[in-house]
């Protein structure tokens, strides 16, 4: 559970100092303030963050989906080379679709 009080924007424009990398927003201040160590991130590095992240979701969920079909699929007797070609050719597929391999040349 979330105790904090204060509610953190999603972005924050501040000033950085070109020399030092001080790092100030202005704020009006009511007396009672008090300094507390923060991390932060470049907007840009965070963005690319979650952009590495929605790929890394997305060829995720691909590939879970073929776990999936592998873990409840049964061949019929005598049709197990032919599934797992099939099979093999349907994880092929998906890797290209990910991004993860080049199309391969017939």
């Amino acid at each position: 559970m979330n105790t904090n009080i204060f509610q953190i924007p999603d972005r924050l424009t501040v000033w950085q100092c070109i020399g030092c990398g001080k790092i100030e927003g202005p704020q009006p201040c009511i007396g009672v303030c008090e300094d507390h160590k923060v991390e932060l991130v470049y907007a840009s590095v965070h963005d690319k963050a979650i952009e590495q992240v929605a790929t890394i979701q997305r060829r995720a969920e691909a590939l879970e989906t073929i776990v999936r079909f592998i873990a409840h699929t049964t061949p019929h007797e005598g049709k197990w080379e032919a599934s797992y070609r099939a099979l093999q050719d349907q994880a092929r597929q998906t890797l290209v679709a990910i991004g993860a391999e080049e199309p391969r040349k017939t």
